[in-house]
């Protein structure tokens, strides 16, 4: 019953009946430019899923955009050039958001390096080779040893 509910609920939008267009072609299109602009107080969500009031602010100024006759390229400029790169949920690959498309990957080549030298080390060690057999005077005095301390402990 639970899963049912899940598979078939809706999500939450956060936009309120008193931010909405009357026009429900430019609501249609606030709405589809929300869905790629990201919250910048979440971080991974779009400003329609998020209740934030910086959400909010972007939502409004998406809408008052819209409404003032901007396409939606223009609007979307608007938003970037105030906020940058970042506020888009799919930023474009170029020089300053380089990190944002490589990192990632650049984690998990370091992260991926450090298990293979984890498990590399940890074979080396298994691997090593065994000390060297005992000379003759080694086995001598091993031998006297024994005999001198063997004795002593049957006494105890």
């Amino acid at each position: 019953m639970a899963s049912a509910i899940i598979l078939f609920a809706a999500p939450a939008l956060a936009v309120n009946p008193d931010e909405m267009l009357k026009d429900p072609a430019q609501e249609h299109r606030a709405r589809e430019l929300g869905k790629d602009l990201r919250c910048l107080v979440c971080q991974n969500q779009s400003i329609d899923d998020s209740d934030a009031d910086l959400a909010k602010d972007l939502r409004v100024i998406v809408r008052e955009r819209i409404s003032a006759g901007d396409s939606d390229d223009q609007v979307r400029k608007f938003v970037v050039d105030r906020y940058g790169d970042y506020v888009l949920l799919k930023p474009p690959f170029k020089g300053t958001t380089l990190v944002l498309w490589v990192g990632p990957f650049v984690l998990f080549a370091v992260a991926l390096a450090v298990v293979f030298g984890f498990y590399r080390r940890r074979a080396g060690a298994a691997a090593a080779p065994p000390p060297p057999p005992l000379s003759a005077d080694e086995k001598r005095r091993l031998e006297k040893l024994l005999k001198e301390t063997l004795p002593k402990e049957k006494g105890k």
